[in-house]
């Protein structure tokens, strides 16, 4: 019996206007601005420099540190600067810009035909790793280190994360429906990589057509696929583990500690390109809806383009925005421009019109606990909120599970008094982060 994770909320989910609709391909970008920080860890460093030329595929950021990820060109072209440009997670960064010859040609060598099953867990994660793979549901955790398995952990067990449980975002539903092929051999590469025997994948019982896709696609494989309740955050990775395998990740702890490793729908089809056919990650499926986008659409989309040209290939503006959201309206960020690029994390571009958004005022806390009910994580999402806003970010941490928090925006969600408690905890984690490193330093 499949049990559910306590608390959560049920989000209007705003599916409809995309999830029927297949996937299309956007056109080129005339100039890809291409961000050196397109993943958690360290900065990229950039190996090309303004006047050289630039295949597809080629790449022109080289990851620094273990915890970090390759960049490719994801256009031929002209590269016309190397230096800070607008990012929509860090506001400004280094970026690599190229102009496009409209050739759109790849580096000589690519794609290329490969064995995988020929290989070993080792040669197919040094192909994960040079292919600048990450996590793509929007976490950009680089995925060859999260598939290197650590000496005291045992993992028998991956979980493919379908859930897609925020709201109007549709693209990896698509992939599903549309690319059952790559997702299977994504799937058996990332075992292989493990060294598991068992996958379950996680799917909202809201995506009946792809539940009968999957389950076919993984006929005669040691792959279940469990149909979960929609519920959000049904995708967060440790109430998706508990959802489907009933393991807990302790307080601090992360999948591995269970035996788990989780990937996205997105991020296996991105393995299977890498090792199958050596085609590192310069592209991906992106949702662009909300009330005011004419045309909402599941586009296949380049690395580097601007959102305003995706924006565009989806017709453009109905109504003037009152919020352009980079993912899902949960836990996505606003954004203050469309002039800012995709880059790998970018599971949605949501244009929410007057009247979709909460915009409500800010009041004090009621102590109504409703935010309490709807934690996930079992915390008191309200008293963080309060002793944030106290500057007492120390107690937030060592008494009320601060770094437990999962940022899935329930609380919010579920708060009559529109506190925004995420951003609260965000500013709190940051300040812990920032005392600790001082105390490093000193």
């Amino acid at each position: 019996m499949i049990k559910s994770f306590r608390g959560g909320v049920h989000p209007k989910d705003n599916k409809s206007a995309t999830a029927r609709k297949p996937i299309e391909t956007a056109p080129l970008p005339e100039v890809a601005v291409i961000p050196m920080r397109q993943h958690i860890g360290a900065a990229s460093v950039p190996i090309v420099k303004k006047g050289d030329l630039v295949k597809k595929g080629q790449v022109i950021g080289e990851a620094d540190g273990f915890v970090s990820s390759n960049v490719h060109a994801s256009i031929s072209g002209q590269v016309i600067d190397v230096g800070s440009h607008p990012h929509p997670i860090f506001g400004k960064c280094e970026a690599v810009v190229i102009s496009s010859d409209g050739k759109d040609e790849w580096q000589e060598g690519l794609p290329l035909t490969r064995n995988w099953e020929e290989l070993d867990a080792a040669q197919l994660l040094k192909i994960i790793s040079d292919a600048g793979i990450v996590g793509m549901g929007g976490a950009t955790f680089p995925t060859h280190v999260k598939s290197t398995l650590q000496k005291d952990k045992h993992v028998d067990l991956l979980i493919l994360n379908a859930a897609e449980c925020e709201p109007y975002l549709t693209a990896d539903h698509r992939m599903m429906l549309e690319e059952g092929p790559r997702i299977v051999t994504g799937v058996k590469i990332a075992m292989k990589v493990l060294g598991v025997e068992r996958c379950l994948v996680g799917i909202e019982d809201n995506k009946k057509d792809a539940i009968k896709k999957m389950t076919d696609a993984f006929s005669g494989l040691p792959v279940e696929v469990v149909a979960l309740p929609t519920k959000y955050p049904q995708g967060a990775e440790k109430m998706l583990i508990n959802a489907v395998s009933g393991r807990i990740i302790p307080s601090g702890g992360l999948p591995m500690d269970v035996g788990v490793v989780v990937q996205n729908v997105g991020t296996v089809a991105a393995i299977c390109d890498a090792v199958t056919q050596g085609i590192p990650l310069i592209e991906r499926v992106t949702t662009v809806s909300g009330g005011s986008i004419k045309d909402p659409k599941n586009i296949r989309v380049r690395i580097g383009t601007p959102f305003r040209e995706a924006i565009e290939f989806c017709d453009g503006f109905l109504t003037r925005p009152e919020k352009i959201i980079m993912g899902g309206p949960m836990m996505g960020m606003a954004e203050p421009s469309i002039d800012i690029p995709i880059i790998k994390g970018v599971s949605g571009i949501l244009a929410i019109a007057k009247g979709e958004a909460n915009t409500g005022k800010e009041a004090s806390c009621i102590r109504c606990g409703r935010c309490v009910n709807a934690c996930p994580m079992g915390l008191n999402p309200s008293m963080l909120s309060i002793l944030s806003e106290r500057g007492l970010y120390e107690e937030a941490k060592a008494d009320y599970g601060l770094f437990d928090c999962a940022e899935c925006g329930s609380c919010v969600f579920a708060c009559p008094a529109k506190r925004n408690i995420v951003q609260y905890v965000k500013y709190s984690k940051a300040q812990n982060a920032a005392a600790k490193l001082k105390e490093n330093r000193g």
